[in-house]
């Protein structure tokens, strides 16, 4: 097994460890050079790449991939991968054996707080969104014209070590917004890595929400991080006098609850299937500081 990270970022890193030691190379593209040095000490191969320009190094390591990720944000462009000036996918990865895309439940856009699934029809809001089922479209196209399985990442808002409510409380910046009934979806990167290599392992194609068991409001999250450091949690605010950037605003207009059902089914288990034992976990394990 050969695996290609398209984005070796905080998730890219994480599913890379996870493909580690089942895999005969992993390699992961940044398009920082101040990232290649980390990602070596990771165990990855790291290679420069801006997006655009496939050069001669990346050519030759899609040529020996059997598996990839891609986890680049796509652009008005689209995703990198299918623009007007990269060169035709299939002759790229002429051994490719199955393929993951990293998108977002943000696809679904607002459902009230109703709980949606895979079949639930999509109406991404913001471009982001848009942009994300233009890219999704274009990968399971390709799956289905190469016959590869291809499997579509739709995650959950990501935490673990580094990222996560203790760091917040920590600097300062933890906010205790209240917006009745709305509930945030999220899941933690080490289990992004484990359904990513658990999909690629059984050759499993279609789309999977990446996503805990368990929805929940923002606030109870910081709460029970504040318990369990023994300190004061931030005061509660109201959603409509927060202060909040237009992109953090624009996350509370989508409100629901994503079923990982379809992922369990297939077999897979949640190392940490909510944010009560994910936290827990994080703080007597100290990994909470990345």
């Amino acid at each position: 097994m050969h695996v290609l990270i398209l984005g070796a970022g905080y998730s890219g890193t994480a599913i890379a460890k996870a493909f580690a030691p089942r895999a005969q190379s992993v390699t992961g593209t940044t398009r920082s050079p101040d990232k290649l040095q980390p990602l070596k000490g990771s165990g990855i191969d790291p290679l420069l790449f801006d997006g655009n320009e496939i050069r001669a190094e990346l050519a030759q390591a899609m040529k020996r991939t059997t598996h990839l990720v891609q986890s680049i944000a796509p652009g008005q462009e689209g995703d990198p991968m299918f623009r007007g000036n990269t060169p035709p996918l299939a002759g790229l990865l002429p051994n490719l054996r199955w393929a993951g895309y990293l998108s977002t439940v943000g696809v679904y856009g607002d459902h009230g707080g109703a709980w949606v699934t895979e079949d639930t029809v999509i109406k991404p809001v913001s471009q982001r969104s848009k942009e994300r089922v233009e890219a999704e479209n274009a990968w399971l196209d390709f799956g289905a014209r190469q016959k590869i399985p291809v499997a579509v990442l739709r995650l959950a808002g990501i935490y673990g070590p580094g990222r996560n409510a203790f760091r917040n409380l920590a600097a300062g910046t933890a906010h205790r917004i209240i917006k009745p009934n709305q509930v945030f979806n999220r899941i933690r990167v080490e289990d992004i890595g484990a359904a990513a290599t658990f999909l690629a392992g059984r050759g499993l194609g279609g789309i999977y929400n990446i996503t805990d068991d368990e929805p929940a409001p923002p606030q109870d999250v910081v709460s029970e991080a504040a318990r369990l450091m023994g300190v004061e949690p931030p005061p509660e605010v109201s959603f409509e006098t927060a202060d909040l950037s237009p992109m953090a605003r624009s996350f509370y207009g989508e409100n629901k609850r994503v079923s990982n059902a379809r992922l369990r089914e297939a077999g897979f288990g949640l190392a940490f299937p909510n944010y009560r034992v994910s936290l827990a976990q994080l703080w007597a394990s100290g990994t909470w500081r990345g």
